[in-house]
């Protein structure tokens, strides 16, 4: 199968408005220069004229934004009602102004604004104990929280199911390895959200949650049999679109054999599986007319390596519609005034495919139907009603409010599971000297500072294992009573960072491998010398087995979200604080307070 724009017939404006509706853009970052030769890394955090005549001019559907463009409240708040401004300005719609916020691993807003609950698998983590009351209770604050700052699509929750313990990508954003409580889990937070007025997302359809390869960097391949994709990859999905009214799915850029094994010539000339995004099987035989899915389909981000490396950008966005994609999610990067008619370009050819009959004109209009009753079924108009300094006013008393804050430490109260104790925790009064041994100096400070509020006798040390320079010194073994090591495992993913954009991370940075080698020295190190030790999990406790022969006591909290802040003192210097719900839970089992009431969603060997 392949793509071709060959034939050029007249413009038709009316075909390119409902092509340029079908499109969602990032505004991550644009500069003013045409200096093509280096890359762009200036945010958008104030609209400038050229994307405004951008908007105007093109109709695009809608924008979806970073952390990158997101610094206070007030800024926030004029960012997006300078995009919907600018929407009208060119006699259309409203757009949809989307972000990535489902806690944990990828939020996007400054986490001294809002609240940023750890996320889904902590969740799965209390279910045994409170069903779905925290899908709901993040699903009803996360919405509040965002719809006051001018947002009107989420794209959570994330209702893939994680079996796969090697996933790089998914891991903890999923709230575990039962399709089961994944279905239920995800409906409530859903509904919750959609309850407040934002329209919600499942995503990745058919299913991410058993992949080792990240679709930000390859094409993951799904081999189950069709009994285990109904039972396992689709049953969330399919619990929700029974139960719930999904505003959009989220497609995954993922090959399904057994689902759809057509094949498409690849830009560099080989034959390649089509991935869910791109097949009509998929999209719209299963999807649509199996599922009976009636809401809009977006696919994940085209410029992720899972279909950028095998599509053009125009061949891209054909193929997506024709398998039954309503919108196409960043289809080209418009990082400077010179990438604008790019844009223009695309919305052409891809109308140019319309009207030669590559793609059916009326599913094309069908399409464009839905997102304009989606976008008036949800009112995306309203917030403009309302006057920027009443919405700033109104947006800060939502805002991290103190019912949120309390809540966000419940959940993180609620989801540690404590995986084994040979009596070491609570601490004993017998300890006085610790050594924390964390992933990097942040998280050893959030938990250095939260067990000083809990345990003001101790005698703490830092060390961290990010970068290249952190040697542990395992001689300072000698002086200590009790070491506290740490994991993240696995390391962070590009959806967690950002995005394409982050693909490029430091090479100050030491390896995954190399801090594991490190962890390990440590405690066997610590196991011969007669100390004590307490693993902890900070992500997926997949590796727990690994750690439990020299750790007395495990624990697994699924999250790590610290709040950073510095303030002078009195005396004029300046202090740097840390502090997360998740860190303080952690101080409080580890003291006794507490004790962990969680349940591991996933199964450790």
């Amino acid at each position: 199968m392949s793509v071709s724009c060959a034939v050029k017939t007249p413009e038709d404006p009316a075909t390119n408005a409902i092509i340029a509706q079908k499109l969602m853009l990032d505004l991550r970052y644009f500069c003013a220069d045409n200096q093509v030769q280096k890359p762009c890394r200036t945010p958008v955090t104030t609209l400038p004229q050229s994307l405004i005549n951008m908007i105007a001019d093109t109709g695009i559907g809608g924008v979806i934004l970073f952390a990158e463009n997101l610094q206070d409240t007030a800024q926030i708040l004029t960012l997006n009602q300078s995009i919907q401004r600018a929407a009208i300005k060119g006699g259309h719609g409203p757009v949809f102004i989307a972000i990535d916020q489902e806690g944990g691993r990828v939020v996007r807003l400054p986490q001294n604004l809002g609240t940023s609950f750890a996320g889904n698998m902590a969740i799965g983590a209390t279910f045994a104990q409170h069903g779905d009351k925290y899908a709901r209770i993040t699903g009803n604050i996360m919405a509040k929280e965002l719809l006051s700052l001018g947002f009107n699509l989420n794209f959570a929750p994330t209702v893939d199911v994680n079996v796969n313990p090697q996933n790089p990508v998914i891991n903890v954003r999923s709230f575990g390895e039962d399709p089961n409580i994944v279905a239920q889990l995800g409906t409530a937070q859903l509904v919750a959200m959609q309850a407040q007025g934002m329209i919600a997302t499942l995503k990745h359809f058919p299913g991410h949650g058993d992949t080792s390869v990240d679709s930000h960097t390859g094409l993951p391949r799904v081999e189950h049999d069709l009994a285990q994709i109904e039972r396992v990859d689709l049953k969330p999905f399919q619990h929700v679109i029974d139960n719930a009214d999904p505003g959009m799915i989220m497609t995954a850029h993922i090959q399904y054999p057994q689902l759809d094994n057509s094949k498409f010539t690849a830009k560099d000339g080989s034959k390649v599986i089509l991935p869910a995004t791109m097949s009509r099987q998929i999209l719209t035989n299963i999807l649509r007319g199996k599922m009976g899915f009636k809401g809009i389909i977006v696919s994940d981000a085209l410029n992720m390596a899972g279909i950028a490396h095998y599509y053009k950008q125009t061949e891209a966005v054909i193929q997506t519609f024709s398998a039954g994609t309503d919108i196409a999610l960043m289809p080209l990067s418009i990082r400077r005034p010179s990438d604008i008619p790019k844009l223009k370009q695309l919305i052409s050819n891809v109308a140019n495919a319309v009207q030669t009959g590559q793609l059916n004109a009326i599913e094309m209009q069908a399409s464009a139907q839905r997102i304009a009753n989606l976008k008036s079924t949800y009112r995306l108009s309203q917030q403009l009603a309302v006057p920027i300094e009443k919405s700033v006013a109104n947006a800060q008393t939502v805002l991290g409010a103190l019912e949120h804050k309390q809540l966000e430490q419940q959940l993180a109260n609620h989801s540690i599971v404590k995986i084994k104790n040979n009596g070491v925790f609570p601490i004993n009064e017998s300890v006085r000297n610790v050594l924390l041994v964390m992933p990097d100096t942040t998280k050893c400070m959030g938990l250095h500072l939260a067990l000083k509020r809990q345990l003001s006798r101790l005698n703490i040390q830092c060390q961290g294992l990010a970068s290249h320079s952190d040697r542990l010194e395992l001689q300072a073994l000698q002086g200590v009573d009790l070491i506290i090591a740490a994991d993240i495992t696995p390391d962070q993913s590009l959806a967690e960072l950002g995005g394409m954009d982050d693909i490029q991370g430091s090479s100050e940075r030491s390896t995954k491998q190399q801090q594991n080698i490190q962890l390990l020295n440590l405690l066997s190190t610590a196991k011969d010398l007669g100390k004590h030790t307490v693993f902890i999990s900070l992500r997926t406790p997949y590796n727990s087995h690994v750690v439990a022969p020299f750790s007395d006591a495990i624990l697994a909290s699924f999250s790590y979200r610290l709040t950073r802040w510095e303030y002078m003192d009195d005396y004029g210097r300046l202090i740097t604080q840390y502090q997360g719900p998740i860190f303080k839970a952690l101080a409080q089992v580890l003291s006794g307070d507490i004790q962990p009431t969680g349940h591991l969603p996933v199964t450790i060997h």
